[in-house]
């Protein structure tokens, strides 16, 4: 599991359209359909990445608080499940259902929705403002398994913040890190 960081998609950009399946209830699920005129994050995550499982907790909890102001949440594990079966649609669904996500978990079979978001790793994480434009792009917050930081959500809370209020947020956005997305050969 290489550690990578983000491509940095540009600020701006409009958030590709998507149908994907969310294992947890067999039904085609599209971006049209789940997003909000208020902001809505996309995060790219799988079940097996340690960057993941050290900030899954925080994520919900943060959904949690956030959908209540209108933000909607859409996961999507984008990994190849034939090398990685941890990562496969029974077992993300077992994952939503035990973390109790507040958002769907979405299975990105063919690959092309990480592709079009230029996603790289595991967490990967958008958000949109109401208008469907890319305004943030970037980590979590600072905290990492190997660090003795706290996970806050500082960076990703402060940029929600923004564009509920209206504003851009920050320009510097710093890159995600975690796992590589698991490329199907």
């Amino acid at each position: 599991m290489a550690y990578t960081l983000s491509n940095m998609l540009p600020l701006g950009t409009v958030a590709p359209e998507f149908t994907l399946v969310d294992p947890l209830d067999g039904k085609k699920k599209s971006l049209d359909e789940l997003k909000s005129d208020q902001a809505t994050v996309i995060m790219f995550i799988c079940n097996h990445c340690p960057y993941v499982i050290h900030l899954i907790r925080d994520i919900v909890d943060t959904a949690e608080e956030y959908m209540e102001k209108g933000v909607r949440f859409v996961a999507i594990s984008p990994n190849d499940v034939e090398n990685y079966p941890d990562d496969s649609p029974d077992r993300m669904a077992l994952i939503a259902k035990v973390l109790q996500f507040p958002f769907p978990y979405l299975f990105d079979e063919t690959q092309e929705v990480a592709k079009a978001y230029d996603a790289a790793c595991t967490p990967d994480f958008y958000i949109f403002d109401r208008k469907m434009e890319l305004a943030y792009r970037g980590q979590y917050d600072d905290s990492r398994p190997s660090k003795d930081v706290p996970v806050t959500g500082k960076d990703f809370k402060a940029a929600l913040d923004a564009v509920l209020a209206g504003d851009q947020p920050s320009d510097r956005q710093v890159p995600s890190g975690g796992c590589n997305i698991k490329w199907k050969k």
